[in-house]
């Protein structure tokens, strides 16, 4: 299944609408919930599927999106039960409040695609939409979210044939990501770190601080709270568009690419966690892994563990901090950029057991390069 998301252009009574109807999800979720916590309380049981969809039929909803509502509500109450079982901690879902209800989910029927130009939605009547691009496959559901910029959007997901694998004649590179630099390539290329959030730090302080002055309940706090969003849905537009487009190079340029087996929520919340979220390593990962196929390339993840204190050359550990950006083996002699000595063991690791050489020539070592890595920089236009 593959998402295809498109923006939508909805009239200002259609916008009322739409609104009117998260409000509504938005209620019964939350009488759904207090059932379920009630029902825990006196009788150690929450409702059953049916009971809760019984419920849904009066909420003034389409029925597809009301039963979606208690789909998703069952859904979070069995991961508590098997977090209870499991004796890990774990509370209840939250109550809901109207900016936290964003979607409004039609999973079998509702809708209808008109043209590129026209979805026809029950019961919002023909909506605008930009398709600006078609879709491949048979649609299967449509999810209508909306952005804290108030930006309204439609999420198709459709299924696609079994399609004949393409094949690759690129090489085999392993990546070590980074974020002094974002990437490097086993090969000595360096895809630098483009920075999105520090690009536009003053402009979201300037905005976050009339925000925090604004009375709340004002119609001047609501226009200073959508500018704050807009700003924030500028750096997600920037560092998606940014991934997108190395993504797409790489798996086009490579046969195999090898990548670390990053705990990346993990890393987050013990150092550095907003240039980690910055710089988006796990969507890098994501993106890449599912572009791979249609790309005729193989993506191998391998364990992380000293990538960066392991020789490339002669594979002993070599300590060293963060501060030291330079590889130098005592052991052999080897000297290296740090991060260029990573991805070779990146690329050495998720090449193990598989037999031939790199399909532009022989598996790059360490000593072949020990001079190119300290200025390569991997750039793509457009």
């Amino acid at each position: 299944m593959i998402s295809w998301k498109f923006r939508l252009y909805p009239s200002k009574q259609q916008d009322e609408l739409l609104r009117t109807h998260l409000w509504a999800s938005k209620n019964l979720w939350n009488y759904g919930l207090a059932l379920a916590k009630q029902l825990y309380d006196d009788f150690g049981k929450f409702p059953t599927r049916k009971t809760l969809q019984e419920i849904s039929k009066g909420s003034g909803l389409h029925s597809q999106v009301a039963q979606d509502v208690f789909i998703r509500l069952t859904n979070a109450l069995r991961v508590k039960i098997r977090r209870k079982k499991a004796g890990l901690n774990g509370g209840f879902p939250r109550f809901k409040s109207f900016d936290r209800m964003k979607s409004l989910h039609y999973p079998q029927s509702g809708f209808k695609i008109l043209s590129d130009k026209k979805l026809r939605v029950t019961p919002f009547g023909e909506l605008g939409i930009r398709q600006h691009r078609p879709i491949k496959g048979e649609v299967k559901t449509l999810t209508l979210k909306k952005e804290a910029s108030g930006k309204w959007f439609a999420i198709f997901t459709a299924g696609q044939d079994d399609v004949e694998p393409l094949m690759n004649n690129g090489g085999k590179v392993g990546i070590d990501l980074g974020l002094t630099t974002f990437a490097t390539l086993s090969n000595g290329l360096k895809i630098k770190n483009p920075r999105h959030f520090d690009k536009h730090r003053d402009k979201l302080a300037k905005c976050e601080r009339r925000l925090s002055r604004a009375k709340n309940g004002s119609r001047n706090r609501l226009k200073t709270k959508r500018k704050v969003a807009l700003v924030h849905e500028k750096i997600a537009n920037a560092r998606s568009d940014f991934l997108h487009k190395t993504t797409t190079s790489l798996v086009n340029s490579y046969s195999l690419i090898g990548l670390e087996r990053l705990a990346v929520r993990r890393m987050a919340e013990q150092n550095y966690g907003k240039q980690i979220n910055d710089v988006g390593w796990g969507t890098f990962s994501n993106m890449i892994a599912y572009k791979a196929a249609g790309a005729g390339c193989k993506v191998v993840f391998v364990d992380a563990k000293n990538t960066t204190q392991e020789c490339s050359s002669c594979h002993e550990v070599v300590k060293k901090d963060l501060t030291v950006r330079t590889h130098d083996c005592p052991h052999c002699g080897l000297v290296l950029d740090r991060d260029v000595n990573a991805a070779i063991n990146i690329l050495t690791r998720a090449t193990a057991g598989m037999a031939g050489r790199n399909a532009s020539g022989d598996e790059p070592t360490g000593s072949s390069l020990k001079e190119e890595a300290a200025t390569s920089v991997y750039t793509k236009s457009g």
